[in-house]
């Protein structure tokens, strides 16, 4: 389908500020990607949710969203945000701005970013960084290559001319984020590596897969190994008990156990992974829409085993193995064994996703694997003066 048509008119910005203003920021998206064949519209009722007072992200950030508007249509949309979690910096304070979605406009974009950055600013932020949706823990980055093909599950994807209307607002680049993918197959290569491992014999390592009847504590537990594993990475902001129930529930209808797995050093928790089937490609041609028949579509293509590919977006080392030779194997182990799951279960790719640019043991793990990057994501900032 291609693009609607651009009407003439006076350019209108709207803070969002009822259910309704948020039904129809979520709608921008779909109407400026409408044209694109790799665009996946999201559930409408997971989005209401997600940017909304019912995701725990809100009770430690201030979040604004607003709606751009020409002759009577919806044209673009942007956020800005404040999260009290997040690193930073006392002399360049950073706020952060998200969900920027628009109609190829330069006036589109200069009104969007013009707004969140006088927001930002008037609440003492001297650097605006972005796009994040809504944080460092959710999707992050705008797309700046790989436009053809779909992303996969809590990834983004925009239109090819988005960086260069970002750019224009005097935005630079910040950091580079990247996602691999992978046949799933490919975990056969790994065995030099686990003989590698089996050498170090002074601690003994068990991997096991998630545990349904201990549910919440088995992500808790999740939870607590990655908070530990990433605490020093950029960006990295903790993930709050109430972002980890709610995780739970948000998890709990995609989670198979046999792709969630830990591995335990001398019997405590030292590192885990978790392996998602590829949502989006259960709800490529809902619309956004579970009504009426849509929960019938779904459910039959994620319990009939008909999905593809995976994403894993979860991995982490306890920091007191991470060094070590067999905290160092641990990934490739946990790959190993949830690869092995998942291969009989029919599916064929896996992305890893998403990977700092310069987290290179991240990256040579990947590539140990025989993954290439296939989409890179842009964080950009901008000093606000």
């Amino acid at each position: 389908m291609s693009p609607e048509p651009q009407v003439t008119g006076p350019l209108t910005l709207q803070p969002v500020s009822s259910k309704a203003d948020l039904e129809r920021f979520i709608r921008v998206a779909n109407t400026v990607n409408r044209g694109d064949p790799n665009w996946v519209a999201p559930l409408m009722m997971e989005r209401l949710d997600a940017l909304s007072a019912k995701n725990p992200f809100f009770a430690h950030a201030e979040v604004q969203m607003w709606i751009a508007s020409r002759g009577g249509r919806d044209v673009g949309r942007i956020s800005a945000q404040i999260d009290q979690l997040a690193p930073r910096d006392p002399a360049r304070p950073a706020g952060h701005f998200g969900l920027i979605a628009a109609e190829d406009d330069p006036e589109v974009f200069e009104a969007l970013f013009a707004e969140a950055e006088a927001w930002l600013k008037a609440r003492g932020m001297a650097v605006a960084m972005g796009p994040f949706n809504l944080s460092v823990n959710e999707e992050i980055g705008l797309l700046i290559d790989g436009f053809d093909t779909p992303p996969m599950v809590m990834m983004g994807h925009d239109p090819r001319y988005a960086g260069m209307r970002v750019e224009e607002q005097g935005y630079a680049k910040a950091k580079d984020v990247f996602a691999y993918l992978a046949p799933v197959r490919n975990y056969e290569m790994s065995d030099a590596l686990l003989n590698r491992a089996r050498r170090d014999s002074s601690s003994k390592v068990v991997l096991r897969k998630l545990d349904m009847s201990r549910y919440a504590e088995e992500v808790a537990r999740l939870t607590e190994i990655l908070n530990d594993a990433w605490k020093d990475n950029w960006g990295f902001t903790p993930t709050t008990e109430a972002e980890t129930r709610q995780l739970a529930e948000n998890m709990r209808p995609v989670i198979d156990p046999r792709l969630v797995w830990f591995a335990e050093i001398d019997g405590e928790p030292a590192a885990c992974l978790v392996l998602l089937p590829n949502l989006n490609e259960a709800i490529r041609d809902l619309g956004g829409k579970l009504l009426p028949f849509g929960w019938a579509k779904l459910l039959w293509r994620l319990k009939g085993n008909r999905l593809k590919t995976l994403r894993l977006p979860l991995m982490g080392v306890r920091r007191a193995h991470a060094r070590s030779m067999r905290g160092r194997m641990l990934p490739f182990q946990l790959i190993g064994a949830a690869a092995k799951e998942a291969a009989p279960m029919g599916y064929e790719q896996c992305e890893f996703s998403w990977i700092l640019e310069d987290n290179m043991p991240m990256r040579n793990i990947c590539e140990a694997w025989g993954a290439r990057i296939y989409k890179t994501y842009r964080i950009y900032e901008k000093a606000l003066v």
